[in-house]
């Protein structure tokens, strides 16, 4: 029997890795000569460096970045030196959980940390660049990335803007003499689940701006901003990618991605399978296991579960979801792959104590799942 076990993490709790590692042990309390494969997954968002390295024995990496609103962060990235690709974690260098509450500042923050790991993933001799972009604290449509990779932005008076996506509402020029060479020899890949357009009612501000410490007037501010730096954008290059699917990720960042750094884009969980090399793990597989920590219907918005089942369904595997929580309408995952799906606690508990006892509630419900398969297959037999 062979068992790939790819789930993501269950936030607040356990690793990818740590809930890998707890199902596996319980699948091998029934069948202790299974062929076991472990690969843990993430879809874009926070762990995805991790859940990469893991799989793909790369290194970590640091550097000290500018952070959302200019303080110094020491910001992680991964290094895959046989493969000279680097793999940025935009929330390492430029996510919302490095700016407390009450300090977010949407009209101010910036990217500028992620375009300085960009430079460090250059100098390095990266060929491949893979941005996940979930968690940031910007919405400046990628202009600090770009400021730190030697893009200017200007005003009429020649000066250059200040930090920030409300800046760009005086924005005159655009100058990319300086901009990195090194940029057109490296392919950059967009890792989001995100794809919202640039600006209007379903954009970067209107959407993810009061999140980020926006208010509604803000938001109306914001949003004219991005507008205005993407009918420059357009007047200089002679493309407006404004309205492309994920150029609203991360505040805008997916459009100066997509534009300035010709990214291609993708969902998170499809760059971090290929990274991994699933579905070549699935093949011949006789079953797959996966999960996250609430799966419900949200899940067919590119979450892990939903991006697993699809090769997996390709394959022709059955698929197995453990979960910290079954939400609301969960079964429309079925018709994509899902086989059959399973929470973890078997009665009532608090989410403190669910947390706690993470490995060991995944680890007894993976025993119970494999004891109804060792019981359907000897009746078979």
């Amino acid at each position: 029997m062979k068992v790939v076990i790819a789930p993501d993490s269950f936030k607040d709790s356990l690793s990818a890795q740590e809930i890998a590692q707890a199902i596996a042990s319980g699948w091998q309390q029934v069948f202790p000569d299974a062929e076991i494969i472990q690969c843990p997954m993430a879809d874009g968002g926070e762990g995805s460096i991790e859940a990469v390295l893991e799989v793909c024995s790369g290194q970590w990496r640091e550097q000290l970045v500018q952070g959302p609103l200019g303080e110094p962060v020491l910001a992680k990235w991964g290094w895959l030196a046989t493969e000279k690709i680097a793999i940025i974690e935009m929330a390492q260098a430029s996510g919302i959980q490095l700016v407390k509450p009450a300090q977010r500042d949407a009209c101010n923050s910036s990217s500028y940390g992620t375009g300085q790991l960009i430079l460090a993933a250059l100098d390095a001799g990266a060929k491949e660049i893979v941005l996940t972009v979930g968690g940031s604290a910007s919405n400046d449509a990628g202009t600090g990335l770009l400021t730190a990779l030697g893009a200017t932005f200007l005003d009429a008076k020649h000066n250059p803007l200040a930090a920030g996506g409300i800046a760009l509402q005086n924005l005159a020029k655009i100058n990319l003499d300086q901009l990195d060479p090194r940029i057109q020899q490296t392919q950059f890949r967009l890792a989001a689940d995100v794809t919202n357009p640039l600006c209007g009612p379903n954009g970067a501000s209107h959407i993810f701006g009061p999140q980020k410490g926006a208010s509604a007037s803000q938001v109306l501010e914001l949003d004219q901003a991005l507008s205005h730096f993407a009918n420059v954008t357009a007047q200089l290059l002679g493309v407006d990618q404004r309205h492309e699917a994920g150029a609203g990720a991360a505040g805008g960042l997916g459009f100066a991605a997509k534009t300035f750094l010709k990214a291609e884009f993708r969902s998170g969980v499809e760059v971090i399978a290929e990274l991994n090399q699933l579905a070549a793990k699935i093949q011949g597989a006789d079953w797959v296991i996966t999960g996250e920590g609430k799966f419900d219907e949200q899940t067919l918005n590119g979450k892990t579960p939903f991006g697993v089942a699809k090769i997996a369904q390709a394959a022709n595997v059955p698929v197995i979801v453990i979960a910290g929580t079954l939400g609301e309408n969960y079964q429309a995952l079925y018709p994509h792959g899902i086989t059959a799906a399973f929470s973890l606690t078997s009665g009532p508990t608090s989410l403190e104590e669910a947390c706690r006892n993470a490995a060991e509630l995944v680890s007894a419900r993976t025993t119970d799942i494999a004891r109804l398969i060792q019981s359907s297959t000897l009746k078979n037999n």
